[in-house]
C-alpha cells in the first residue's frame, strides 16, 4: 500500500517538477513566454513595472530563482548590465535569450564616455515600446523553447502561429487608431521611446534629462523651457515608473499634458498583458492629444 501511494504521489508531482522554469528579467518577456508556452511553464519575473530595469538589486531571492531556471529571458543590449552578470555568476552558467539580439537597434553611440550618462554600447535597449518587434522576438523565442522541450515542438509552433496571427491583427488595429499621432511633437523625460517614436511618427523636440539617467537641474530645465518655446510640442512623455517632478515642472510652465505611459506589462491597471499594454498606451496618448 505504501509503495502504491508513493507511485501515485510521484505521478502527480512529476508534471510540476518537469515544467520548464523560465527566469524573465522584465514583465514584457514574462508575458510573451506565457503567450508562447501557456501554463505548462513556470515563469519567474525578476522586476516589476514600478522598477527602473537599469537599476535592480541582485537580491538572494533572484539568485535562487535563477539557479532553478532552464532559460533566462532578458532584453539584453546592456539594459541589465548592472545586475544580471552578478546573478549569473552567483547562480552558475545559464542559457540566456536576449530579445534585443532579434531586432535592429537605434541610437548606437559613436563613442563611449561615462560622462555621457547611461549610454549603451549596443544601442538603445528599450525595444518593447514598438509592438512590431514582438513578431521576430516571438519567433526566435518559440524556437528556443522548442529546443529545450523537443517533445512539445509542435505545440510551440501552434501557439506561436496563434499568437502571431492575433498580434498581426492587433497591429493593424493599433496603426489605424494611432493615425492622429503621426507628426506630433513631444518632449520625453528619458530617451526611452525612440522605437515608439519611429513606429507612431512622433517627433522628439527635447529631453528633460541632460544625459541618460541623470536628473535635470534648474539650469538644464530652463534651457528645455526655452527650447520648447521655440519648438512648441504637444505632449510630455514619461514612463510610469519614473519620478514625475521634472515633467510636472515643465507642464506647469507650458500647459502641456504629461502622459505617464505603462511602458511594460503591469505599468497601469489596464496594461495587464501584451495586448492591453499597447491598447492602454494608445488610449493614453490619444486622450492627452485631445
Amino acid at each position: 500500500m505504501k509503495t502504491l501511494l508513493t507511485l501515485l504521489f510521484l505521478a502527480w508531482a512529476w508534471p510540476a517538477q518537469a515544467a520548464l522554469q523560465i527566469f524573465a528579467c522584465e514583465p514584457e518577456w514574462a508575458a510573451l513566454v506565457r503567450e508562447l508556452a501557456g501554463e505548462r511553464v513556470r515563469v519567474f519575473t525578476a522586476t516589476r513595472a514600478s522598477q527602473d530595469p537599469h537599476h535592480v538589486q541582485a537580491r538572494p531571492s533572484l539568485t535562487a530563482a535563477m539557479r532553478n531556471a532552464d532559460l533566462v529571458v532578458c532584453t539584453g543590449a546592456e539594459l541589465e548590465a548592472g545586475w544580471l552578470p552578478l546573478l549569473l555568476r552567483q547562480a552558475g552558467s545559464k542559457p540566456v535569450f536576449e530579445a534585443a539580439a532579434q531586432v535592429p537597434l537605434l541610437e548606437i553611440p559613436a563613442r563611449l564616455d561615462r560622462a555621457d550618462g547611461d549610454v549603451h554600447a549596443a544601442g538603445n535597449p528599450h525595444i518593447q515600446t514598438d509592438p512590431r518587434h514582438f513578431l521576430p522576438i516571438a519567433a526566435a523565442l518559440s524556437r528556443r523553447l522548442a529546443e529545450l522541450e523537443p517533445e512539445r515542438a509542435q505545440d510551440y509552433r501552434a501557439r506561436h502561429a496563434d499568437f502571431a496571427a492575433r498580434w498581426q491583427a492587433a497591429l493593424q488595429r493599433w496603426e489605424r487608431q494611432a493615425a492622429p499621432l503621426n507628426g506630433v511633437a513631444i518632449v520625453v523625460q528619458h530617451k526611452g521611446f525612440p522605437y515608439m517614436e519611429r513606429w507612431l511618427g512622433l517627433k522628439q523636440v527635447a529631453v528633460l534629462e541632460p544625459r541618460p539617467g541623470v536628473e535635470p537641474g534648474a539650469a538644464h530645465l530652463a534651457k528645455v523651457l526655452e527650447q520648447v518655446q521655440r519648438q512648441p510640442p504637444r505632449l510630455i512623455l514619461r514612463a510610469a515608473y519614473q519620478e514625475g517632478r521634472a515633467s510636472e515642472w515643465l507642464a506647469q510652465r507650458t500647459g502641456l499634458a504629461v502622459v505617464a505611459l505603462p511602458y511594460t506589462v503591469g505599468g497601469s491597471e489596464a496594461a495587464q498583458d501584451l495586448f492591453s499594454l499597447f491598447d492602454d498606451t494608445l488610449t493614453r496618448l490619444l486622450a492627452a492629444l485631445k
